[in-house]
């Protein structure tokens, strides 16, 4: 496999990165909540995960860049053909929550393209990954592992969605009645990406703007699962840019007969 070092490695990483953050979860009575500039909230397991992360990929692969959400931004990345793409704790408000739909992402961009994917659920112990042409992975928390694929359900009205648990938006809101939806979830984090990817869901549609490390990773598996991921517009997403917002939103689909927009 072509990327077999680079996964093997932001695996290590990823369950590392979990096992502090659960320790975090599970024994602090009270997190000390901070909120960067854009309001977004920051709690110490973000940056503990953070720092697992970002010490042992750049210990293995010096040469490669980091872009992560807790990290600043170094811009000589976008000279570099290859850039691991990390959110070390996504679903920062579901962890504050105490829902337990929280992941660790890691992902690879080769010349803008995600083909690499890492997502770790700590609560649950389970581990989605995937590679270009290699396919992707479930591995639960007894060491079962499993190849994952989209559902092949196209009726429209049987569709299963699932949409953000702490994002809504009246788009949304819009697609769910115009086409009469009513099987749909809201979930955390790329959780929802994975549900798609296991054949648990059928869409994910998000209107609202995300960045490049809340998508990079699901892309990768969905895509392997045989998900079609695009932008709202139709266009590819693209990595390791100079705006790290994806502001075009985006949706996965198990088959392109269950395109809404």
């Amino acid at each position: 496999m072509l990327w077999e070092k680079e996964l093997e490695t932001a695996k290590e990483a990823a369950i590392q990165a979990g096992k502090a953050i659960l320790e975090i979860y599970q024994n602090s009575e009270e997190w000390k909540v901070e909120y960067k500039e854009d309001t977004s909230p920051l709690t110490q397991a973000d940056k503990a995960a953070n720092n697992i992360i970002v010490k042992l990929l750049k210990e293995r692969f010096p040469l490669y860049a980091v872009l992560s959400e807790e990290e600043k931004d170094n811009t000589n990345r976008l000279a570099n053909d290859y850039c691991f793409i990390v959110d070390p704790l996504d679903g920062t408000k579901e962890f504050i929550k105490r829902n337990g739909q929280f992941t660790v992402n890691i992902a690879l961009a080769y010349q803008h393209r995600a083909v690499m994917g890492v997502i770790y659920v700590p609560i649950f112990k389970e581990l989605y990954f995937a590679a270009e042409s290699f396919g992707a992975f479930k591995k639960s928390a007894d060491g079962e592992e499993k190849r994952l694929y989209v559902s092949d359900n196209q009726e429209i009205s049987s569709l299963r969605l699932v949409i953000s648990n702490s994002h809504g938006c009246a788009q949304m809101d819009a697609l769910i009645e115009k086409y009469k939806i009513t099987h749909f979830v809201k979930v955390g984090s790329s959780l929802k990406g994975c549900m798609v990817a296991c054949g648990d869901a059928d869409a994910y549609y998000r209107f609202n703007p995300t960045m490049e490390w809340d998508t990079a990773a699901m892309q990768c598996i969905a895509e392997e699962a045989g998900a079609v991921f695009r932008q709202m517009d139709g266009s590819v997403m693209r990595y390791n840019r100079e705006d790290s917002r994806n502001t075009k939103g985006f949706y996965i689909i198990n088959r392109q007969e269950n395109l809404l927009v």
